[in-house]
């Protein structure tokens, strides 16, 4: 199975990225994922279901820990395939 989740970190900082921010990305970024796309207000990033939920587990964890008071996240599955 393939999945696509898009997350957000509050709270926002439009002067400059937040650290929380910066960790979620960087998570994301070095996770085993087909497609990562991450923008100012949004990201989003699709693999396998074993490498999506990893990544969210670590993204969760790890930007609660640097100081984000809320992840939004939303997981689609967008596709069939091997784990």
């Amino acid at each position: 199975m393939k999945l696509r989740v898009e997350f957000t970190t509050e709270p926002f900082d439009l002067d400059q990225p937040p650290h929380h921010a910066v960790v979620a990305r960087e998570i994301v970024q070095a996770a085993e994922l087909d497609a990562v796309d991450v923008g100012p207000f949004g990201n989003t990033a699709e693999g396998s279901a074993s490498a999506v939920l990893a990544a969210v587990n670590k993204l969760l964890r790890k930007s609660l820990d640097a100081g984000a008071t809320r992840v939004s996240l939303q997981v689609n599955v967008v596709g069939e395939g091997e784990e």
